[in-house]
């Protein structure tokens, strides 16, 4: 009997039952709140929903093709071997791993080139650079002031007490440190929440987005990244092997002109002493020969390698397939206006329910206060 006493009652469907219809009766008695909670809520959805401003999306895909390994074949390793030039020695590593784009994409240097993107805009009689348009002739729209003087009015404020800082705006320093203006970072930030880049870990391509007030400069802009993202990979991934082509091709130039130096001291020789057989004229002859051998041998080498590395140079230039080309949006992005008016009338019913049982929670607890 004591156990018994220690097991909690069982509510009953009758009870079940009544509270539902409490709850119900409580959500009917205020569905005046409920109502003006959603009709306020619906208008402030409207208002996003009319003063968003419109965005279009470009986008290309891009599939970059290298060798792990580099093996020529076909007609350059035939005349590679003709050529005498072995190039069974000549590796090379992976290309840049697609992971790492995001990474070139968000570079500073990569992004005040992009800011220089000259793009077509309605109302422009010619074309205008992006960071131009940002800054002398776009208008944030109302929500934009409106965004500026509630949440950004702190920043702003600061901002005048502090005044414009004397900055000289170069992009580097003297000691080849980067530098900025508040100014094109203010722009970079803008431009990084308009392109963004994404990779593909199984099958290796490259999306990439831009998003842009009008179609035409969209696609400008994503056209520019593309090509600039690739000469970017380009250069990084042929760096080294420039480098060491730029080293042969100085020694190549070099032993040219001894080559060319001792072949006409040779030359000069002979024709001066045609009959002349004494041993001091043969053992002269013989350092003259000996020099240009070792020249030609020299120099002959260095135009081997300097074949095998224009040939690796190529090689190792990375070769990319666009899988999708830019091209102009036909239809908007953003913003999607009847989703924003759903979404604001569902949180204002949320918002207006909320209101009537939360009174309701408040107003038991006060009489149940009172009351004691």
């Amino acid at each position: 009997m004591e156990n018994n006493q220690n097991i909690p009652p069982q509510h009953s469907p009758e009870e079940d039952e009544i509270d539902l219809i409490a709850l119900a009766k409580t959500l009917w008695n205020g569905r005046k709140t409920v109502i003006k909670f959603i009709v306020i809520f619906m208008a402030i959805g409207l208002f996003v929903a009319i003063f968003t401003p419109k965005e279009y999306t470009a986008s290309t895909m891009l599939l970059p093709q290298t060798n792990k390994t580099s093996k020529l074949s076909g007609s350059l390793g035939g005349l590679a071997a003709m050529a005498g030039i072995d190039l069974g020695s000549s590796g090379g590593d992976g290309g840049i791993s697609p992971l790492l784009y995001p990474e070139i994409l968000n570079s500073i240097p990569f992004q005040l080139e992009l800011l220089q993107t000259p793009l077509n805009f309605k109302g422009q009689n010619a074309p205008v650079t992006y960071a131009k348009y940002y800054t002398d002739i776009a208008s944030p729209g109302l929500l934009g002031y409106i965004k500026k003087f509630t949440i950004g009015l702190p920043g702003t404020i600061l901002s005048a007490i502090k005044g414009k800082p004397t900055d000289n705006g170069e992009l580097t320093t003297d000691n080849g440190i980067l530098s900025i203006t508040p100014e094109e970072q203010e722009l970079i930030e803008g431009l990084t929440s308009q392109i963004n880049i994404e990779a593909n870990k199984k099958d290796g391509y490259i999306t990439l987005n831009t998003n842009m007030p009008e179609a035409l400069a969209a696609a400008q802009l994503a056209n520019k990244a593309q090509q600039l993202l690739q000469s970017y990979i380009i250069k990084f991934k042929i760096q080294k092997a420039t480098e060491q082509l730029q080293f042969i091709e100085d020694r190549y130039t070099e032993k040219h002109n001894i080559f060319k130096a001792s072949q006409q001291k040779l030359a000069n020789f002979r024709d001066r002493n045609q009959n002349v057989t004494t041993a001091i004229a043969q053992t002269e002859l013989q350092s003259l020969e000996s020099e240009y051998d070792l020249a030609y041998s020299v120099y002959s080498e260095l135009a081997k390698q300097l074949e095998t590395q224009q040939i690796q140079v190529k090689e190792d230039t990375p070769v990319f397939t666009i899988l999708k080309p830019v091209s102009v949006p036909m239809l908007k992005s953003k913003p999607n206006r009847p989703m924003i008016l759903f979404i604001w009338t569902f949180l204002g019913a949320i918002a207006g329910v909320g209101m009537v049982f939360g009174r309701d929670y408040l107003g038991t607890i006060k009489e149940k206060w009172v009351n004691s």
